[in-house]
């Protein structure tokens, strides 16, 4: 069961009541959502204000500038506060802060410097091993088109011995007479048959 308390005797009536039941604190002026419409305002029809265009953008322009101005205003009051807030905090600590990142730079410098010294030797024994191996690639090829044109020399001599060889044989105007005479003596027969291992197997008889 729910009771309706004055004001003044809110705290009278809250001593005086039971453990169990609920104080609920009348507001006047106040309606619940599914309340109607009262009467004096059923046939009142909301008209909103005249609104001047020129004077809304003008308004939104300077809404606009001033939102910007309080952003600007309320980051640079966080900003004072922060570095003043660490100031405070890190002042003490500031100069040994700045001290020992002096040192760390200083070693990370001399650590930078040292790795870059071990790596250009490494860059140079690298750069040297390829030169030798260019320098060994060409020597090798140079050898090898040494090797062929020597070859090739001495194919091109034994083909002219063979070929000075062979012109012992040739026909000239003055053999020509005795080339004949050795022809008809000793007379070639060239039509015959040869099996598969180049075998004469059938031969004509010259007549």
């Amino acid at each position: 069961m729910f009771q309706a308390i004055g004001g003044r005797s809110l705290q009278a009536a809250r001593l005086c009541a039971r453990k169990r039941a609920v104080l609920v604190e009348t507001v006047r002026g106040r309606k619940t959502r599914n309340d109607p419409i009262a009467k004096s305002k059923e046939a009142r029809i909301k008209t909103p204000p005249p609104v001047d265009p020129v004077e809304m953008v003008v308004l939104k322009e300077r809404y606009s500038e001033y939102q910007q101005i309080l952003s600007a205003l309320r980051m640079e009051f966080k900003e004072e506060v922060l570095r003043k807030k660490y100031e405070a905090e890190t002042g003490t600590l500031a100069e040994e802060r700045a001290r020992k990142e002096a040192e760390e730079h200083r070693a990370l410098m001399d650590w930078n410097r040292e790795e870059n010294q071990r790596m250009l030797q490494l860059r140079l024994q690298r750069v040297q091993i390829e030169k030798e191996e260019a320098e060994r690639k060409q020597l090798e090829a140079a050898l090898e088109r040494e090797q062929k044109q020597q070859e090739f020399i001495k194919m091109k001599e034994e083909e002219l011995l063979r070929l000075q060889e062979e012109a012992k044989h040739f026909i000239t105007m003055e053999n020509l007479d005795q080339r004949i005479e050795e022809a008809l003596d000793n007379p070639k027969n060239y039509n015959f048959a040869i099996d598969k291992e180049g075998r004469i197997t059938k031969q004509t008889v010259l007549k």
